[in-house]
């Protein structure tokens, strides 16, 4: 529990004071932010510094080496491969981000650029997963019981690109509002938190190795995107830009992936989720159909466009957020009482 604490607390500290210091050297440097001119009128952002995943990336990373000191809590191959996917997807945004200042505008690597970026992260991550860390290959929304649920290396293989690409991609369409991609990976990481030390308490029911490992990479996520946010609220001082939002969504996806839990990703993480179908729905819709089931997609700027305040649809996103994190974490414990028997 101390090694939780001391990692959450250092990443928060880091984040909280880290970043207005950042704020100061972009400022001063002309790397702000490019607004597009359709959908909201967010004209009035124009100018705020970009980049600030670089703080949280940076204060994540030192927060889950402090956990480490002075405790009894040894480094994993499992924790080091979501560290390392976070920092590498960090790079590919930040890329994304500079290309984008540079080119005065808010495009920065191609489509096809940005893809294959990911899909190498992700193929890479999946591999090493499957041959450096062994994880399970059972899909499983808690643990390894669910019978016929079985994949075979390649299918894994596939299943972990998807996923890292996906949450990297999500997190990235739902990063549009002030604090809004960061408070709401923020409640994901916090649950993530505390399922990896229940897994780490009760290592005869999960067989999992580096639970706790992996909770200090959640619980560092945790405090360094809380401290980012204390400057990225509406009004933001800074955004987190690709750099957060591909490392963010992608330490989602590979602490589910490395912690079996493949299968709750999808509610634990749901606003991501009712995010990123926004957009299918709209595109399928629009070349189906000529019409749009939404004034604008992402979804949140459909809510924009329909008159509530920025401030409002950021709030009850966040509640959404959080219901669906905790409703995860219900599962998860719903089930830890049928294996135990208690209750």
């Amino acid at each position: 529990m101390l090694s939780l604490m001391e990692s959450g607390g250092v990443a928060f500290l880091l984040a909280l004071f880290l970043t207005p210091l950042w704020i100061r050297f972009l400022t001063a440097r002309s790397l702000v932010q490019r607004i597009r001119e359709d959908g909201p009128t967010h004209q009035h952002k124009a100018g705020t510094p970009t980049m600030g995943g670089v703080i949280i990336v940076f204060a994540a990373l030192l927060g889950y080496a402090m956990g480490h000191i002075g405790t009894s809590v040894v480094f994993t191959r499992s924790g080091i491969l979501a560290i390392l996917a976070i920092v590498a997807s960090g790079l590919l945004g930040f890329v994304d981000d500079y290309l984008a200042i540079r080119n005065l505008r808010n495009l920065g690597l191609n489509k096809r650029g940005k893809l294959i970026g990911q899909l190498v992260i992700a193929a890479v991550f999946a591999v090493l997963a499957l041959n450096w860390v062994h994880t399970s290959t059972q899909l499983s929304f808690t643990r390894f019981s669910l019978p016929g649920w079985q994949l075979t290396s390649v299918g894994w293989f596939f299943l972990g690109a998807f996923v890292i690409i996906g949450t990297s991609n999500a997190v990235n369409l739902t990063d549009g509002l002030d604090g809004l991609a960061a408070g709401s990976a923020t409640f994901c990481f916090g649950v993530l938190a505390i399922i990896g030390y229940w897994q780490f308490r009760h290592f005869d029911i999960y067989h999992l190795h580096a639970s706790l490992d992996l909770g200090l990479v959640a619980v560092a996520l945790v405090g360094a995107c809380l401290g980012f946010l204390w400057w990225n609220a509406a009004p933001a001082r800074i955004f987190m830009g690709d750099t957060g939002a591909l490392a963010v969504g992608t330490g989602l996806g590979a602490l589910c992936l490395l912690m079996n839990l493949d299968l709750l990703l999808p509610i634990i993480g749901g606003l991501f989720v009712a995010v990123t179908l926004s957009v299918i729905i709209q595109v399928i819709s629009f070349r189906l159909f000529g019409r749009r089931v939404f004034r604008m997609a992402p979804f949140q700027h459909h809510f924009e466009l329909r008159g509530w305040p920025e401030t409002t649809v950021i709030i009850r996103f966040w509640i959404m957020a959080g219901l669906l994190a905790m409703l995860g974490l219900g599962i998860f414990y719903g089930d830890f009482l049928k294996i135990a028997k208690v209750g």
